[in-house]
Order: C-alpha cells, then sequence, then structure tokens
C-alpha cells in the first residue's frame, strides 16, 4: 500500500518548491533552475522508492541514492528535511559562514552518502556500489540522478560501459533531462543526442518518462528493472525552473537569485497552485 496518494505528492512537490526558493532567498546563492526541475524525481524517489530513512541510514541493507547534479542540492536538502534526517530550520545557515549546508553535497550532512559536485562522478560511484552489492549478494538497489549537461564528462561513458559489463540491475541512474545548461541548450553547447540509442548502445535499458509527471514517475520507478542483468536509464523530460513561470525553460536561471519582487512573484504562483491542489 502506497504511503501517499498522487495527490498528496503533487502538494508535497509545490511545498518544496516554496522551501527551496525560501532558502536560496535567504542564502543569497542557489542552483534555482535545476533544483525546480528535480524536485519531483526527488519526491517521488525518497517517498515512495527508496528504502532509506533516518532511523535505517546506517543499515547496510538500505538503498543508496547519489546525487550527481549536486549543484541542485538545495532541492536535495528540503526534501531530506522533509524525511526528518535534519530540522528545516538548519537550512537558515544555507551558504553561511562555517555551515555545513554548502553549495553542494556533503557527507556532513545527515542523509548524504558521498560528496558530490565535481560533475561525471555519481555514476561512477553509485557503478562501485552496486557491484559492490551484487559481490556480497547484497538486496538493496543504487540511485543517481544525473544532470544532462553532465553526459559531456567521459567518466559518465566508463562507468556506463563497466555497469553493463557487471549486469548491475540493481542501479537505476536518472537524467533529470531539462536540456538547458549555463551557457545554453545542450544541443548548442555540446549534444549529447541521441541520449537514448547512446546508452542502448552501451548495454543499458532506457525508458522515457515526463520527470514533472508524479504519476508517471511513480508507474516508471514500479517497473524496474526492466531486464534481468541490465542497468536502467530514467531518461526524465523536465522543465528547467518548473512551477515558477518566468523561470521555466530560461537558462539565466541555472543559477541566481531572484529580487524581491520576483521572489513575491514566484511564491504568489506557486501558492496558487497549492490551493488548486487542495481545493
Amino acid at each position: 500500500m502506497q504511503k501517499y496518494s498522487d495527490l498528496e505528492l503533487q502538494i508535497k512537490s509545490v511545498k518544496y518548491r516554496k522551501a527551496l526558493l525560501k532558502y536560496i532567498k535567504m542564502a543569497n546563492a542557489g542552483h534555482t533552475g535545476g533544483s525546480l526541475s528535480c524536485t519531483d524525481i526527488l519526491n517521488v524517489l525518497y517517498n515512495d522508492v527508496l528504502n532509506v530513512s533516518p532511523e535505517n541510514f546506517k543499515d547496510n541493507n538500505r538503498d543508496r541514492y547519489i546525487q550527481s547534479k549536486g549543484h541542485s542540492v538545495e532541492a536535495f536538502y528540503v526534501v531530506l528535511a522533509d524525511q526528518g534526517f535534519f530540522p528545516e530550520s538548519d537550512l537558515e545557515t544555507l551558504c553561511k559562514y562555517k555551515s555545513k549546508y554548502i553549495g553542494h553535497p556533503t557527507r556532513k550532512v545527515n542523509g548524504i552518502e558521498f560528496n558530490t559536485g565535481g560533475l561525471g562522478h555519481g555514476l561512477s560511484i553509485s557503478a562501485g556500489i552496486a557491484k559492490a552489492a551484487k559481490m556480497d549478494n547484497a538486496s538493496y538497489k543504487v540511485y543517481t540522478m544525473m544532470g544532462d549537461g553532465e553526459l559531456a564528462e567521459g567518466s559518465n561513458w566508463e562507468a556506463a560501459m563497466m555497469a553493463a559489463h557487471y549486469n548491475l540491475d540493481n542501479l537505476v541512474a536518472i537524467l533529470d533531462h531539462n536540456a538547458l545548461q549555463i551557457t545554453g541548450t545542450n544541443a548548442e553547447v555540446n549534444s549529447p543526442y541521441p541520449i537514448d540509442e547512446k546508452f542502448q548502445a552501451f548495454g543499458w535499458d532506457v525508458i522515457e518518462v515526463d520527470g514533472n509527471d508524479i504519476s508517471r514517475l511513480r508507474e516508471t520507478f514500479a517497473k524496474l528493472p526492466l531486464t534481468e542483468g541490465k542497468p536502467t536509464l530514467v531518461l526524465a523530460n523536465t522543465k528547467k525552473g518548473k512551477g515558477v513561470s518566468f523561470m521555466e525553460n530560461v537558462k539565466k536561471w541555472h543559477h541566481g537569485v531572484p529580487s524581491d519582487e520576483q521572489y513575491a512573484q514566484a511564491m504568489d504562483e506557486l501558492d496558487k497552485e497549492l490551493q488548486r491542489l487542495e481545493a
């Protein structure tokens, strides 16, 4: 039996977006667009998929989640806080002097498995953990979320080759495919396309989904693995800046802090969406 309904998770996503904007505004720093695009994915992972909690975080049989696109840490932090890994009030220190809540994931924060942020590392780390699980006959699964601009890093393809070679069907890579990076579209900067065919050529199963659709995400993760002995790429098509009209699909919001006026508009839009969902 599912803990939450689709509607309850949709409401959570709006609340997560409000919270991450709040803390980005307070910190005067943050990767706004990418945090907004991956919020629904993190929501579904932590509330519907992962066997991980503050209570079992030291248990070897817990599932592992690695956030390879570490720059979108604000969404990650608010979801971990909601899960009870630490009080949400801790995030008032985000990016402040001597705070452990910095601009990329660090193991100093409860609930985070590995320091990430150097792009291209997450899939390699995750493939290694998944291989270790196979060697130990352990039942846990390993999930990692990558950014699409990150695919320019060659280490991803080394890890992809290794994961298929060792039949790591306990490994799920999720690509937050919002099609934008800091200097432009993926196609303009360094095209990774066709992403699906490239991963399939490396021996992976690929399943495509609307990464901002709670119901479709839940259905997708419930099907995995698609094939015994094969790792899976979830190609999640998202909108950068999802949920805030003037941020959606706008590259300048890769990193940026809204002005007071913009912040008020963003929160008003999210409040109206919350009211619609709760009606």
